[in-house]
C-alpha cells in the first residue's frame, strides 16, 4: 500500500489517476476547492478499493494554507510515498493580453502556487529519505507561442524549477517527475475541437503510474509529444516568429 497526496484532485486527470491508485489498494488524501466534488470522488475511490481516503478543501493559490494541509495529510497518511500536484487553469490568452491582473493571477495559479507547494513537499520527502513528487506540467512550457504564452510561461517556469529540484534530491532517494501532457479531452478543454492528437484522461493516468513505477524524470503523454515538441523547439526563431502557433 502506498500513501498518496493529490492536490487539484477534482481535475479530470487527477481523478483518473486517483482511480488507478485506489484499484491498487492505496491510501489517498485529496485536496481541491470543491467540497462536494471531493466527497463524490472520495466515495467512488472507497468503492474502487482505496485503503482509506481523506479530503481537505483548499485553494492552492492560498500558500499560507499549504502547511496546515500538509500536516493534515501527514496525520492521516503517516507520510507520503507519492505527492501529485495537479491543479491549474487554462487561461484565455487574449484576455490575459488585455489585463496585467489576469496575467499575474494565471501565473500564480499555474506557476507560483505550484512552486510554493513543491518546495514544502520537497523538504518533507527529503527528510523522509524516500518518495516521489510528481507535477502535471504541459508541453506548452516547451516554447513560447502566441496562442498560449501566458500559460506556457507558467508551465515552463515550473519545469525548470523541477529540473533543479530533481538535481538537488537525486542523491536523497526522492524521485521528481515532470509530467508533460499534450492535448487532453477534459472539461477544461471542452470548447476546443478534438482530433487525432487528443488523449483521454485515463490514458494520461496510465502513463503517470507507469512513469512513477519506472522512476522516470520526465514523461511526455502520450509519448509522441516528445517528437512533436522536439521538432517545434528546433524551428529557428527567425522562422518561428512568422508562424501562427
Amino acid at each position: 500500500m502506498q500513501r498518496i497526496l493529490i492536490v487539484g484532485a477534482t481535475s479530470a486527470i487527477a481523478e483518473a489517476t486517483a482511480r488507478r491508485f485506489a484499484a491498487r489498494g492505496d491510501a489517498l488524501f485529496l485536496v481541491g476547492r470543491n467540497a462536494a466534488r471531493l466527497d463524490e470522488i472520495a466515495a467512488d475511490l472507497r468503492v474502487r478499493g482505496a485503503a482509506r481516503v481523506g479530503c481537505q478543501v483548499m485553494d492552492a493559490t492560498d500558500t499560507a494554507a499549504h502547511a496546515a494541509m500538509l500536516a493534515a495529510a501527514e496525520a492521516l497518511l503517516g507520510g507520503f510515498d507519492v505527492a501529485l500536484i495537479a491543479h491549474g487553469t487554462l487561461p484565455d490568452q487574449r484576455a490575459c493580453e488585455a489585463s496585467v491582473e489576469l496575467t499575474l493571477r494565471e501565473i500564480d495559479n499555474n506557476g507560483l502556487s505550484v512552486i510554493a507547494l513543491a518546495t514544502q513537499l520537497a523538504n518533507r520527502l527529503e527528510a523522509q529519505g524516500h518518495g516521489a513528487l510528481a507535477v502535471i506540467g504541459s508541453v506548452a512550457g516547451e516554447r513560447g507561442r502566441q496562442s498560449n504564452y501566458v500559460y506556457g510561461a507558467a508551465k515552463g517556469m515550473v519545469a525548470l524549477f523541477l529540473q533543479g529540484l530533481r538535481n538537488r534530491l537525486a542523491k536523497k532517494g526522492v524521485q521528481v517527475l515532470t509530467i508533460k501532457p499534450g492535448f487532453v479531452d477534459t472539461p477544461m478543454t471542452a470548447a476546443f475541437p478534438k482530433g487525432a492528437l487528443w488523449a483521454q484522461p485515463d490514458d494520461i493516468a496510465r502513463g503517470i503510474l507507469a512513469a512513477l513505477d519506472g522512476r522516470r524524470d520526465v514523461v511526455y503523454l502520450p509519448g509522441f509529444w516528445r517528437l512533436i515538441m522536439l521538432a517545434i523547439r528546433l524551428i529557428p526563431e527567425r522562422l518561428f516568429k512568422r508562424l501562427s502557433l
